[in-house]
């Protein structure tokens, strides 16, 4: 598995800690930035996943900032993508589960590295359920293809 990820200042101590995490479960990582925790604009960061996930040059992508809803917003503005903000190990279950959602977007001022390790690890390790889900993701692919030209 390949996984982008990126951050802003806000959510840059975060990611460098979920680098490391990743890479001890044996995952590859591009970490296409930010490199410090001088202020920057999340978009330019997001746009960054958003773009690698979209054209499926990676298999997911994680994107952190202070609460991971600005990351969110670009993220999902990208065809292919499913970006879910999550701040627990539930909505990290059902991001997975019920929406297929490729790209975690994590809060840096929300929760701590060990509760966001646990999150990172459910999305990870949960399966898409498919069935009735399939249905509300085809919904979703049909409003990309009209609105995403």
């Amino acid at each position: 598995m390949k996984i982008a990820i990126a951050s802003d200042h806000g959510g840059y101590e975060l990611k460098k800690s979920l680098v490391e995490f990743l890479k001890s479960k044996k995952i590859e990582v591009e970490d296409l930035g930010t490199e410090g925790t001088e202020s920057v604009d999340y978009p330019d960061f997001a746009i960054l996943v958003g773009e690698k996930v979209s054209l499926k040059k990676v298999d997911a992508g994680i994107l952190a900032c202070g609460t991971g809803i600005g990351m969110s917003i670009v993220a999902n503005k990208f065809k292919n993508v499913r970006a879910a903000v999550v701040a627990d190990e539930y909505t990290a279950k059902m991001a997975k589960e019920h929406n297929n959602a490729n790209v975690l977007c994590l809060g840096g001022r929300v929760r701590n590295v060990e509760e966001v390790k646990k999150i990172v690890s459910i999305w990870l390790e949960t399966a898409y359920a498919g069935g009735r889900h399939d249905r509300r993701l085809e919904k979703i692919q049909e409003i990309e293809k009209r609105n995403m030209k």
